[in-house]
């Protein structure tokens, strides 16, 4: 149970980082370039999502043996790909379809995403070692 609660923890450090990544390049892209909050939102999506791949697999999950780095690599960005679906389903709802300000729908969207990503990576990336 102590190292799952420390996982969490890691996985929590690393998801404050490639949120505000994400939030920056949002932010700067829709505030301050004036783009499509779905263009800004995904794009925001995809850098943080390079940053989460690479601090995720060194630091919160363990490699699982026998799987190549190319299909790890697959199946994140597959699992995170439907993240940023639900991501933008939930801003797009919230922000267009209900009128909340662009970062409240996106603080509820993180964190409804936050959830189905460590319990996806958990299932589909985990080695027998947790970090």
């Amino acid at each position: 149970m102590q190292k799952l609660l420390a996982q969490i923890m890691k996985f929590g450090v690393v998801g404050v980082i490639a949120t505000v990544i994400d939030f920056g390049i949002m932010n700067l892209l829709h505030y301050g370039l004036g783009l499509n909050i779905l263009i800004a939102n995904t794009s925001g999506f995809i850098i943080s999502l390079i940053f989460n791949y690479l601090a995720s697999m060194k630091y919160v999950f363990a490699h699982k043996e026998g799987m190549s780095r190319r299909r790890e690599f697959i199946i994140f960005v597959v699992l995170s790909v439907i993240g940023l679906v639900l991501n933008d389903a939930i801003v797009l709802t919230l922000n267009a379809g209900l009128g909340l300000e662009a970062n409240i729908a996106k603080i509820c969207a993180t964190a409804l995403v936050m959830v189905y990503n460590f319990v996806t990576r958990k299932i589909f990336l985990e080695g027998d070692e947790t970090k």
